[in-house]
C-alpha cells in the first residue's frame, strides 16, 4: 500500500510539473503573438506577412494541443485522486502515463523547434 501511495504521488509531481511547463509555453505564446503584431504593424511586405500567419497558425494549432494536454492532465488528477489501491490501478496508471508522457516530450520538442523558427524570425524582422 505504501509503494502504491509513492506510485501514485510521483505520478502527480510529474503531472503538476507538465501542467507548469504549460503554464509556461502559453504565457511564451502570449508573448511572441504581442512581437508578430508589432512585425505585421511595419507592414513589410507580402512574403513577411505569409511566414508572419503562418506563425499565427501554428500558435493557434499548439494553444490547441496545450489544452487538450491540460484536460488529459486534470482528468488524470482526478483519476489519481480517486483511485482505488490495488495492483490493476498501478498497472493502468502506468500504461497512461507512458502514453501521456510521450506525448508531452513530443509537444515540448515541438513547441522549441517552433520557438528557435520565431526567434531566428524575430532577429529578422524586428
Amino acid at each position: 500500500m505504501e509503494i502504491q501511495l509513492q506510485f501514485l504521488s510521483d505520478l502527480n509531481f510529474n503531472l503538476d510539473v507538465w501542467k507548469r511547463e504549460l503554464k509556461f509555453q502559453e504565457s511564451e505564446m502570449d508573448y511572441f503573438e504581442e512581437k508578430l503584431e508589432h512585425i505585421a504593424i511595419r507592414n513589410l511586405g507580402k512574403d513577411v506577412m505569409i511566414q508572419l500567419e503562418s506563425f499565427q497558425n501554428k500558435i493557434i494549432r499548439e494553444r490547441h494541443v496545450m489544452g487538450e494536454l491540460r484536460h488529459r492532465i486534470r482528468l488524470k488528477k482526478r483519476d489519481i485522486a480517486q483511485a482505488k489501491f490495488d495492483s490493476n490501478h498501478e498497472v493502468k496508471f502506468h500504461e497512461k502515463h507512458i502514453l501521456l508522457k510521450d506525448e508531452m516530450k513530443t509537444f515540448v520538442k515541438m513547441h522549441y523547434d517552433l520557438k528557435e523558427d520565431m526567434m531566428d524570425f524575430f532577429l529578422k524582422y524586428l
